[in-house]
């Protein structure tokens, strides 16, 4: 009897040890009849602004594309996490994501946090797309790619729009040098500033050790003269440094980039101070295309609020992941590491559409091709530069 328990032990074990096996396969393989897709961003905390456009921007897209029949007649599963902005967390995000099932990620919405995901996702060859995450080494794997300019054609192309619509004679800059985002875009601005029809006669750093006071960098500023200010930084911080622009009396033209978007719903600041700011988006809420007046509706509907740039940027990631999925031709069956290098490959053949932009191509590496927009803030909202 003693013997013959332990045959049985050892064959029960052996099934276990089979069934947790064919349970992995099965988690990497997907399920039968719906394509998991992933998002992670900073769903609380002083960049929600971001995180939540990103994640609803996505949702509506994924609504339309069920409700339409598919992906080919597969349907889309959704699932989001929030990573509060900290890097470890977005990887621990990522890693529930992917107990979950996830076969396609759209993320991470900020650089640091996609930066840190990638090392992930490139071990494991998941298909990685991030709306929003714009330094160079969000998309240094080949599988990886973005929706959004990268922070040095956003400092190129910043710099080519002052100059040629004439918006300044002398420049200041004030930029974070403790972030990656902020850094990048203000190396290549002053670098594609050489030559043009301003000057850049104030360039003032800060970390976000020190981000309180703005009265140095703004006096520098505005003794050197300049016109216009320009603000590679996220919204949380540029509206302080409008706030107290005002109190020194001090009104340059300030000009910001994507990371500006979102400065609206910044909780107890004066959104007057605001008016006349510019910034450079791939997204204008008030255009009049058919595509950007039903998204800007479903979103209002949906969120009770005016969609920015990052959900855009969302919305059409998952129709690019669409795209490129019915290109490639891969089913949910097809294990993660299938779909990554067919939908990889389908990335450079393809041609979106979407609100940001009517054109997007994509290169091998990983980055869009498509034309940047401006946008004013008047009467308290986003209206077209041009």
């Amino acid at each position: 009897m003693k013997k013959t328990g332990k045959i049985f032990s050892v064959v029960m074990a052996s099934a276990l040890a089979v069934s947790m096996l064919a349970g992995c396969g099965a988690s990497q393989q997907g399920g039968s009849d719906t394509f998991k897709i992933g998002a992670i961003g900073p769903l609380t905390g002083g960049a929600a602004a971001y995180g939540n456009a990103v994640v609803n921007g996505a949702q509506i897209a994924v609504d339309e594309i069920n409700e339409a029949g598919g992906i080919n007649g597969y349907k889309i599963e959704y699932k989001t996490e929030d990573d509060e902005l900290n890097a470890e967390k977005s990887v621990n995000a990522y890693n529930t994501l992917k107990d979950w099932g996830m076969q396609l990620l759209v993320g991470s919405t900020t650089s640091a946090c996609s930066i840190a995901v990638s090392e992930n996702t490139k071990n494991d060859n998941m298909f990685q797309l991030t709306p929003s995450g714009s330094a160079e080494e969000c998309v240094k794997y080949d599988n990886v790619f973005r929706v959004c300019f990268s922070d040095p054609n956003q400092g190129i192309a910043s710099a080519q729009y002052i100059n040629d619509h004439n918006l300044a004679t002398k420049v200041g800059i004030i930029y974070d040098n403790s972030d990656v985002y902020s850094s990048g875009i203000y190396q290549k601005f002053v670098e594609e500033s050489e030559g043009k029809n301003y000057e850049v006669v104030s360039a003032e750093a800060y970390t976000q050790d020190n981000n309180t006071d703005f009265s140095v960098q703004l006096q520098k500023a505005k003794d050197a003269g300049a016109d216009l200010v320009f603000l590679p930084i996220y919204y949380s911080d540029a509206s302080l440094i409008l706030t107290q622009a005002n109190t020194m009396g001090y009104a340059p033209t300030f000009f910001g980039v994507d990371g500006m978007d979102g400065i609206l719903t910044v909780e107890n600041f004066d959104t007057s101070l605001a008016e006349g700011l510019m910034l450079l988006t791939p997204f204008a809420a008030d255009a009049t295309d058919e595509l950007t007046v039903n998204f800007v509706k479903k979103y209002n509907e949906k969120y009770g609020e005016t969609p920015n740039q990052f959900a855009a940027d969302a919305y059409d990631a998952v129709y690019i992941i669409k795209a490129a999925i019915e290109k490639a031709g891969v089913t949910p069956a097809s294990s993660v590491s299938e779909i990554c290098d067919a939908v990889k490959g389908a990335m450079v053949q393809i041609e979106a559409s979407g609100l940001t932009s009517s054109k997007m191509t994509w290169s091998a590496s990983g980055e869009p091709n498509k034309e940047p927009k401006a946008v004013v803030i008047q009467n308290g909202v986003y209206v077209s530069a041009e």
